[in-house]
């Protein structure tokens, strides 16, 4: 006895349909919009005309294919940011390659004959303020009473000589920043300068590192300043 396809209900003829076409796209791993449109009409047209498909179950697919068309435009949306972020993630290196940054740290590479530039963070008002700048052994090579002082950012600058006007030769330098505050001596955080050597692109959603003379990498986020 012959079955004639019109009489074949949609659940039964989509069974039919789904081995050949699994098949036959057999490496995709996966049911695009276009096979899933194809699917739904092939469907709609071999539908048993006396038992036509329930209304519910007909929304409940096309919802299922709006939805799979939506996913496809978000991921060609999210790979054309990421593409564009990456492209300037790339200019942004090259221009920061041989420009100087600063970054909160105690001690960085001063070349010798030129200016070694910082800035110290002050909570608060301070009467006096000081700076003093140590070399490789530990040794106070020279410092500087910045007066008194408003709260914030206040920035310094050493000409990398000693306290005999000696200049000093290329190394890295510890900077001890001391504000009195409320009759009592208080360390302060400092941001130091360096100078950008080479760049690291993030991959894979890290971020971009930069490799700073006399430091090493460092995340771009640690950056406060781009001189």
């Amino acid at each position: 006895m012959t079955t004639d396809v019109a009489q074949t209900t949609g659940a039964a003829f989509l069974e039919q349909y789904q081995t050949p076409t699994e098949t036959k796209t057999a490496g995709k791993n996966e049911l695009g919009k276009d096979e899933f449109l194809n699917l739904l009409v092939t469907q709609l047209e071999n539908q048993n005309p006396l038992e036509p498909q329930d209304n519910g179950e007909f929304i409940a697919q096309l919802a299922q294919f709006s939805s799979l068309e939506g996913i496809d435009n978000l991921n060609d949306t999210m790979n054309g940011f990421v593409d564009s972020f990456q492209s300037n993630q790339a200019l942004e290196a090259s221009m920061l390659v041989g420009r100087q940054v600063q970054i909160s740290a105690s001690s960085a590479f001063m070349q010798e004959g030129e200016i070694f530039s910082g800035a110290l963070d002050l909570p608060v008002y301070s009467s006096n303020v000081t700076v003093g700048i140590y070399n490789d052994k530990g040794e106070l090579v020279r410092s500087a009473n910045m007066g008194s002082q408003s709260a914030g950012i206040v920035d310094f600058a050493w000409d990398g000589k000693d306290s005999a006007g000696n200049s000093l030769p290329s190394g890295t330098y510890s900077v001890k920043a001391e504000a009195r505050i409320d009759n009592e001596s208080q360390q302060l955080d400092t941001l130091l300068g360096a100078n950008v050597n080479s760049v690291t692109l993030g991959t894979a959603g890290k971020e971009m590192t930069l490799n700073l003379n006399g430091i090493g990498p460092v995340p771009m986020s640690q950056v406060t300043t781009i001189q």
